[in-house]
């Protein structure tokens, strides 16, 4: 018999279709039913030898690089917080105000309810395997019964789930963009949506903020940024990193840009209902009449428990914009992992529907408490210009440079700050907002004053005042 090749189908685990050949008719040896390309397809000869269907590689040496992907993937937060030298005073203890982990000194612990639900959805046995990639639909229907409102209603078929609210962003910028697209990003603002946008190939336009509006956006200086390859603006409320809260005048003027622009809204909500007493904050949808919006939550902030890893997307399709393609292009990209835990989903239902308002309230509370502190005590410092937060749990800080001769920017203000004070505060120029840094107000109450003291102790020591300032106390 000659040595002449056979294409051979082959039946059995990983192959599709029938045999074309049987293998043991041939006197095939050592090869089993499985695929050993994935796909059941062997090029053999008769003799029972294998070989690859492709020409051997070409490679003359070892050359295997990151993709075009992995190099595109920047965090602007690690860029330039990996870069700083932070050397912290030995004398003083380190006082980090710079994650926005509300756990992190366990002076928030989440409510008993939501640690209950946990330990029941454990003990049933039931959430042990994979869940579907979009997530049970029990769980998508406790979501979507929890923030359904007449304004803008929700079914489970509207709610996809997550791992974490981080990955929630990611498939609806991914599912709204192609590469050569260009998405509307708030200025100051999470880092996140840059990291995500420029590996995917899609740039991004920084709408500003107005600090002297409580970080209300420039409308005028958003809409003259978009054009025809605009394929979404990103409105963030309450803010990181600003906790700003806008109003629903305000939101109302963001949708009549959208709307004039036939411009998707991608709401990032995770600080929903996170606002302080006497304030109010409507979701984004809830407020529009025609421009459909994809809303990223979850359960990190709102009930302290980030590392549980569980967000979900709201779709609120006005006017059936989206239509099935939008959903069905989400369900796909979930698909690329099994995304939120199941043991989370499992609990779910019960952490949204047995949380006592009690712990939301007392949460809010303290941080207003702690933001009213760290404003009172920060506002009175020279050459420091808080802005009093409304809502989340961060707050910013101006800072006159001219007043401080002794650095160049935000980055070497915040880095000797650690090295004389032990105190971390994150520079904005990681929101690419130069010349504020941003404060978390989750600390331990007297964590908070004692920071304020030292920041003051230190703006004291390196405050100068303008020449101008001199002539006029000269007279």
């Amino acid at each position: 018999m000659d040595n002449k090749p056979y294409l051979v189908q082959m039946s059995g685990n990983g192959v599709h279709g029938k045999s074309t050949v049987n293998a043991k008719s041939l006197n095939m040896t050592g090869v089993s039913g499985k695929g050993v390309h994935g796909n059941g397809i062997h090029h053999v000869n008769v003799n029972g030898s294998l070989y690859p269907a492709k020409a051997k590689s070409r490679r003359q040496r070892w050359e295997v690089k990151p993709s075009h992907m992995a190099n595109n993937t920047l965090n602007p937060i690690r860029a330039i917080v990996d870069g700083m030298k932070l050397t912290p005073n030995p004398d003083k203890p380190m006082i980090a105000l710079s994650i926005g982990d509300p756990t992190v000194f366990g002076n928030l612990p989440t409510d008993d309810a939501v640690l209950q639900a946990m330990k029941d959805a454990i003990d049933s046995q039931k959430y042990n395997g994979y869940a579907p990639s979009i997530g049970y639909l029990k769980s998508r229907q406790a979501v979507a019964n929890f923030y359904s409102c007449p304004e803008a209603p929700l079914e489970a078929e509207d709610v996809i789930l997550t791992s974490g609210c981080s990955q929630a962003i990611d498939l609806a910028i991914s599912v709204l963009c192609n590469p050569g697209d260009n998405i509307l990003v708030p200025c100051p603002g999470f880092s996140l949506y840059k990291t995500l946008a420029v590996s995917l190939g899609i740039e991004v336009k920084l709408y500003n903020l107005l600090p002297e509006k409580s970080w209300e956006a420039d409308l005028q200086h958003m809409e003259s940024l978009i054009d025809e390859r605009t394929s979404c603006l990103i409105v963030t409320n309450p803010s990181n990193p600003c906790g700003s809260v806008f109003s629903k005048e305000h939101l109302q003027k963001i949708l009549k840009v959208a709307s004039r622009h036939c411009l998707p809204i991608l709401a990032d909500e995770i600080y929903s209902d996170m606002v302080f007493p006497g304030c109010h904050c409507p979701s984004m949808a809830s407020l529009s009449s025609d421009v459909p919006v994809l809303s990223c939550g979850g359960l990190a902030k709102r009930w302290l428990v980030p590392g549980w890893r569980m967000g979900w997307i709201l779709i609120h399709d006005r006017n059936d914009i989206f239509g099935s393609e939008i959903r069905q292009g989400l369900v796909k990209l979930s698909q690329r992992i099994l995304g939120a835990c199941s043991i989370v989903q499992g609990a779910l239902e019960s952490i949204l529907n047995n949380t006592p308002q009690s712990f939301y309230n007392s949460t809010i509370s303290f941080i207003m408490s702690n933001s009213e502190i760290c404003f009172s005590e920060l506002c009175t410092v020279p050459g420091l210009n808080p802005v009093m937060p409304s809502g989340a749990m961060y707050l910013m800080v101006g800072i006159d440079m001219d007043h401080f001769p002794d650095f160049k920017n935000d980055v070497e203000f915040t880095e000797r700050l650690v090295t004389e004070q032990s105190v971390f505060c994150l520079p904005a120029s990681a929101f690419e907002y130069p010349n504020y840094f941003r404060i978390v107000v989750t600390v331990p109450e007297e964590m908070m004053v004692e920071a304020c003291g030292r920041i003051r102790e230190f703006c004291q020591r390196h405050y100068r005042p303008r020449s101008r300032d001199s002539n006029d106390l000269d007279q």
